[in-house]
């Protein structure tokens, strides 16, 4: 891929980043001060993750159009870290928005007693902390840090091997582990609520009332389930592709990790912002109430504009309501 294309698609993808996930942030900083749901603060999280891979791409977009470029190690290092930080806070975000759904469908009595606006916040604390040991560790234990020469910035010019095959093996492949472990016990946990519910139909005691709990249990397990498709079908191919290129150098190109499967990494952080968007109906009435006041803003200051005369205009006379009458 040409450089100047590599940068165009890495720009495109990081305004784009940048916009959906600030506009879904707007929305459930508004939906959160709406009703206060101490679980909207994981996705909330999430979206700033997100965000933030989009800002470090940017540092990445001016490295692709100052070509030839050759950066200091540590200037290398410390950006790399920064991508991998944001990156690792964004699957950490995933991680805690898929326990806190869970815990809603296996206790959904003791839900908000259990998820305290001090447990959310020791969680995110947590969150990134872990996330910033992750991508600084290289700048922390220089032994991480791969000595070569650098036309630009990237994961397999700046860390080592040994880092590279920790980070995926202890990091990633325990996520999706995880991921899929909370979705079979939530597909497990829905599947007892509607066998109980069809006894209940069955001997006709339902009253005709709607299932509700079980509705919302449906909902959040789709919503997890498409997180994490869209989480392994976008990272899976970058990783085992890297730990391919780790172990046996000759075997793969990097250039095709760095160029492409990366790129399609990245564009899990564009699809998160999406999926909110589009399947949880309360973020989706936030955006579009957020829409139509910037639509109703700007026609109020069109039309404070347009309501000065011209010169030469001459004012309507003023007629009252009595000489309407008359």
């Amino acid at each position: 891929m040409a450089v100047s294309a590599l940068g165009t698609i890495l720009a495109v993808l990081a305004s784009l980043i940048i916009t959906a996930n600030t506009l879904v942030a707007i929305a459930l900083l508004r939906l959160i001060q709406k009703n206060g749901s101490k679980g909207l603060y994981f996705v909330l999280n999430l979206a700033i993750a997100d965000a933030m891979v989009g800002f470090t791409v940017v540092g990445l977009v001016i490295d692709e159009f100052s070509q030839p470029f050759y950066p200091p190690q540590i200037f290398c290092v410390l950006r790399m870290a920064f991508v991998t930080s944001s990156s690792a806070a964004s699957v950490l975000s995933l991680i805690l928005v898929a326990c806190d759904r869970h815990l809603a469908i296996r206790k959904p009595f003791h839900y908000f007693q259990l998820v305290t606006g001090l447990r959310v916040g020791v969680r995110l604390v947590g969150l990134w902390l872990v996330a910033a040991i992750i991508g600084f560790l290289p700048v922390l234990a220089p032994g991480f840090q791969k000595i070569t020469s650098y036309d630009k910035c990237s994961f397999f010019g700046v860390f080592h091997p040994t880092y590279m095959l920790t980070v995926f093996c202890v990091g990633f492949f325990p996520a999706l582990f995880l991921f899929i472990y909370l979705y079979c016990d939530m597909l497990k946990i829905a599947s007892v609520h509607v066998q109980h519910i069809r006894e209940v139909e069955h001997a006709g005691l339902a009253g005709g009332c709607p299932p509700s709990h079980t509705t919302s249990d449906m909902k959040a397990m789709r919503t997890v389930a498409v997180l994490i498709g869209c989480f392994t079908l976008s990272w899976l191919p970058f990783f085992i592709a890297s730990i391919v290129q780790t172990v046996c150098p000759e075997c793969f190109p990097y250039k095709v990790i760095e160029n492409y499967l990366w790129l399609l990494g990245l564009c899990n952080s564009l699809l998160n912002p999406l999926l909110y968007s589009c399947w949880q109906k309360d973020v989706r009435l936030q955006l579009s109430q957020l829409v139509v006041g910037v639509k109703r803003r700007v026609f109020l200051h069109l039309g404070n504009g347009r309501r000065f005369p011209g010169r030469g205009t001459k004012s309507l006379p003023t007629v009252s309501c009595l000489r309407l009458q008359d």
